[in-house]
């Protein structure tokens, strides 16, 4: 075969001049070397195809006969277990259906009973409306039907909805700051009064478990602070009455036990004296504070005929307008009048002829009415700026310049003041806002500044020491 190539091209040569010879030599070498090695390549596969090798190479390059006969089988993997996403909570089996629910809201979470002994309940709630589309819905909803509202936010939006109807008590904790995406949340807390679960034996509060510890003296003598110190009854009555706030129980049970919180249960009826304050929470009038105030004062000063206050007579010409001679209250209202206690046209510092005795207390007035029968002399003069310096009140603008006075004397009774123990810690004195008779009875707990005042329950215990 290589002779033939070649004897071609030598045939294919002849005739041409060395020069072009050597160069198509030279030209067509390669393909010619290709061309021969490609044959002899297909010779070579061609002669191999009978030969012994070739089984060895075709058995050498097959599959392996184990694999073929247990395939191995290379399966997708299982799909992922769905999870439930659904974390909708439910409203307890228990729930009260009296209670408003409102319509645009979906219940994130419920809270356990985190205190056993009063049953208190927690849901909270978002909704895509705005807060005071909530706030309206249920000022709406309680004011209708046997719902009785005890407590209100401010104009400002702080504070909660408060209500009761029979035994339960309810309240709406609305958050004016919206979440991102427009969505709000607020809060339903809800507990039954303690009429239903008295059945059941309750732990007592370390602090109304403890025996009282008698003082050798009824005055606050070493200028230490006093603290309510309970006694056996005055324990059972805050364990009956769980609706009135922790913190003030025990200064409720020192005065219902001095017989000072009387009220009517009608407008015509006469003062009654209960084993508890009824109502603990419901808004204090202010023809009420004005007849606590009178015998808070006179019980705990009961030995001290010059701090007493004076009760007035029939002939007395009113103080005010709207508190004629035969207003049960009468004697206590003019003779808070009579004693400057309280600002009259008696006193010069007011020309209202009004006494207003069934609108609500505001704590302005309060704290304007209670400060001067604790320092017994006349107030200090008082600014915004004072206010503010002193006790870091925020809405201290909006007090009275009047009531700021009180205010700020009140400050310099330290942890006696009132407002530290009506209130507690705020930055915020709401002055407008409406006092509770709970609130109410606190104030009246302590008398007089920090080293000269008395208790209720220093009272208390004069009353059960042996005459000498």
């Amino acid at each position: 075969m290589l002779n033939i190539i070649f004897t071609q091209r030598r045939g294919n040569s002849q005739g041409r001049s060395p020069a072009k010879t050597s160069k198509t030599n030279k030209t067509n070498i390669l393909p010619a070397v290709n061309t021969w090695l490609a044959v002899c390549l297909l010779a070579a596969v061609t002669a191999c195809a009978n030969s012994p090798n070739s089984k060895a190479l075709e058995e050498s390059l097959a599959a392996d006969p184990k694999l073929q006969q247990n395939p191995v089988v290379f399966s997708s993997p299982p799909p992922a277990t769905a999870v439930e996403t659904n974390s909708t909570a439910k409203l307890p089996p228990d729930f009260p259906t009296e209670i408003p629910l409102y319509p645009n809201a979906e219940l994130i979470e419920v809270g356990g009973q985190t205190d056993p002994s009063e049953k208190n309940v927690r849901l909270r709630w978002e909704s895509t409306d705005p807060v005071n589309s909530v706030q309206n819905f249920y000022s709406t909803e309680f004011g209708r039907g046997n719902w009785e509202i005890v407590s209100r936010p401010t104009a400002e939006g702080q504070g909660s909805l408060v209500a009761t109807r029979d035994n339960l008590r309810v309240t709406v904790s609305l958050f004016p700051t919206e979440k991102v995406g427009g969505s709000t949340e607020f809060a339903i807390d809800y507990s039954k009064e303690a009429s239903e679960i008295a059945a059941s034996p309750q732990p007592n509060n370390s602090e109304s478990s403890a025996s009282p510890t008698p003082s050798p003296t009824p005055s606050n003598s070493e200028g230490t602070t006093p603290t309510p110190s309970p006694s056996p009854k005055a324990a059972k009555v805050s364990q009956q009455d769980d609706q009135i706030p922790q913190q003030l129980r025990q200064y409720v049970a020192d005065l219902t036990q001095l017989e000072v919180l009387k009220v009517r249960s009608t407008e015509s009826a006469n003062l009654e004296t209960a084993s508890t304050l009824p109502k603990p929470n419901k808004i204090v009038t202010r023809r009420d504070y004005a007849r606590w105030l009178v015998a808070a004062n006179n019980q705990i000063y009961a030995t001290r005929q010059a701090k007493q206050i004076r009760l007035a007579v029939d002939s007395s010409e009113p103080a005010f307008s709207d508190v004629p001679k035969t207003d049960p209250d009468f004697s206590a209202i003019q003779g808070l009048a009579e004693a400057g206690v309280i600002p009259s046209s008696l006193s010069g510092e007011t020309k209202d002829v009004k006494f207003r005795p069934d609108a609500p207390l505001t704590r302005e007035t309060m704290i304007l009415w209670k400060v001067p029968l604790d320092t017994r002399q006349v107030l200090p003069t008082a600014n915004i700026e004072g206010v503010k310096e002193k006790w870091g009140f925020q809405d201290a603008s909006k007090i009275d310049s009047q009531a700021s006075r009180a205010v700020l004397a009140d400050f310099n009774n330290g942890d006696l003041a009132n407002i530290r123990r009506v209130f507690g810690f705020t930055t915020l004195f709401q002055p407008k806002k409406s006092v509770t008779r709970a609130e109410a009875a606190a104030s009246l707990w302590y008398f007089g500044v920090q080293d000269q005042g008395l208790s209720a329950k220093d009272a208390l215990e004069a009353k059960t020491q042996p005459a000498q």
